[in-house]
């Protein structure tokens, strides 16, 4: 990856604080760029941005390449004249260490119904040719996208498959009928969706002003309830009707003694090489519009992949089936050159995995909490082999490193300590600091892991369903976290992207705000 020796944080936008019970694109989300330019780091890492479906996960969106309506700002919109104080203030409710997703969507509801109004009766000629312009620009997936959505609320969100059987085969006079029918309500997804990426694109403009990259994340596999399937049954495991044959998930691992079973549709690879991989060219292209670097979420699937029967209880009885492999990271290159692209190479990974990334030169990821069973254990720093790798203390998917410590093993929290030569009472910044002075060329960790939290603020537990991507900080708390610390450990590991700039100091501590 041609990003520069440096550090960064990983948190996802919905963890922001804010006044309408999710975090947004909003005012904090400015100031959390702030202050990573005043802590030095380079780089800003998020979970996907699409709009969620089941279980409110970034990992089981409506569309592989749409915006989450529900990360738009109420307080941008009304900077911009299409919402009042008197109507957004009955509506702010006080900050939270957890998002409330039925309340924020009741929010946000309303406010974007009001804003949408205002936008098609107000908007000048400027407005409408920038609109129409991104109109064109995305009608790729756009068009498709905003009848799927307009049909799936008007279905009480039932998948598609549920639907009127003529929708949901896509038969073209029932399309044109539908689309005539409910044109108010695929016009309010048009300007969600320019609204989204005028909000998100802004703020990437601002962060990349500031020196800092932001990496993306891409899901291997998109959700069934999508219009990413709806629109394109032929590249997917569904039959005529719509139902999934074989679907997604990971065998008994880490996370899961049953295993995981994800219930995405797989895809049928040899449909997707008779057009020459453009559906992931397109959804590459999307991702880099929107990101500077992506992470490939799942990336040993493409080497092979986990099949599972769709009526299957858990992901036990399944067999691996070979990916595409260099064939469609080929492709790719060949349209869009050379990606700084990140290969989550995680969980089973064989030898071909590993050649896969390195045919391409995919920086892969370290994760220091899977690291102190062995000496040998390729996660900790002193065995990685070159450069070309992020090292992490944790991802997504794990626990705090506080909550880990604090129920792993003993003999592995008693090998940390040797490792570290340390007690074990700052175990958060130990591995912050191992991380940061390995040779690893990027370093990143999670906000909670900065913020020295515990279990409680746990992002995910994957295999589960119910009470995760729920996690916010608070402006307090990101007020306390030891800029001083994250500093100085930026500067003696030589991670300091202001170093080319000149104005670098590792012995600054100031504990200003934000």
């Amino acid at each position: 990856m041609n990003f520069a020796r440096s550090c960064g944080t990983l948190v996802h936008p919905t963890s922001f604080p804010s006044d309408f019970a999710i975090g947004d694109l909003g005012e904090r989300a400015y100031r959390f760029i702030d202050y990573l330019e005043h802590t030095h780091q380079g780089i800003w890492q998020i979970l996907p941005l699409g709009p969620t479906g089941f279980g409110n996960s970034p990992y089981a969106s409506y569309s592989a390449f749409a915006g989450n309506p529900y990360l738009i700002s109420p307080d941008i919109l009304k900077d911009k004249g299409l919402l009042s104080e008197k109507e957004i203030a009955p509506l702010r409710v006080p900050q939270s260490d957890k998002v409330d997703y039925e309340h924020a969507y009741s929010i946000k509801d309303q406010l974007l119904a009001k804003a949408c109004r205002r936008f098609y009766e107000r908007n000048d000629a400027d407005e409408q040719k920038r609109f129409d312009a991104f109109k064109k620009e995305n009608d790729r997936w756009l068009d498709d996208y905003v009848h799927f959505m307009a049909c799936l609320i008007a279905n009480d969100r039932k998948p598609w498959n549920q639907w009127d059987e003529g929708l949901a085969k896509r038969d073209p006079e029932v399309l044109a009928s539908s689309r005539k029918r409910m044109n108010p309500d695929i016009e309010k997804q048009y300007w969600v969706q320019f609204e989204f990426f005028n909000q998100w694109m802004n703020l990437r403009e601002y962060a990349n002003s500031k020196g800092i990259n932001i990496i993306g994340d891409i899901p291997i596999f998109v959700d069934h309830n999508s219009s990413d399937v709806w629109a394109n049954k032929r590249y997917f495991d569904v039959d005529e009707t719509g139902n999934r044959l074989l679907v997604s998930g990971v065998p008994p691992d880490y996370f899961s003694e049953t295993g995981q079973l994800w219930g995405n549709p797989l895809y049928r690879w040899k449909e997707l090489e008779k057009d020459g991989y453009q559906w992931w060219i397109d959804r590459f292209d999307q991702m880099f519009k929107m990101y500077d670097a992506i992470r490939v979420d799942h990336f040993r699937g493409f080497d092979a992949y986990w099949e599972v029967k769709a009526d299957a209880d858990t992901a036990q009885n399944g067999r691996w089936v070979k990916g595409p492999g260099a064939k469609l990271f080929h492709a790719i290159e060949k349209k869009m050159g050379k990606l700084p692209i990140i290969a989550e190479d995680l969980g089973v990974i064989t030898q071909s995995v590993v050649d896969l990334r390195d045919r391409f030169n995919f920086p892969g990821m370290k994760v220091l909490q899977f690291a102190f069973d062995d000496p040998g254990n390729g996660f900790l720093p002193h065995n990685y082999s070159n450069t070309n790798c992020i090292v992490y203390s944790g991802t997504h998917d794990n626990d705090t490193t506080i909550g880990w410590y604090e129920k792993a093993p003993e003999q592995e929290r008693n090998f940390l300590r040797e490792y570290t030569q340390t007690d074990g009472s700052e175990v958060s910044w130990q591995l912050i600091r191992a991380g940061m002075l390995s040779v690893a060329g990027q370093a990143i960790f999670p906000l909670q892991d900065f913020m020295e939290l515990d279990g409680k603020h746990r992002m995910n537990f994957p295999g589960t369903t119910e009470n995760n991507w729920m996690w916010r900080y608070t402006d307090d708390m990101l007020n306390k976290v030891d800029t001083g610390r994250i500093r100085h450990l930026i500067g003696i590991s030589n991670r300091n992207v202001k170093d080319a700039r000149g104005d670098s100091n590792i012995q600054d501590v100031d504990t200003e705000e934000f």
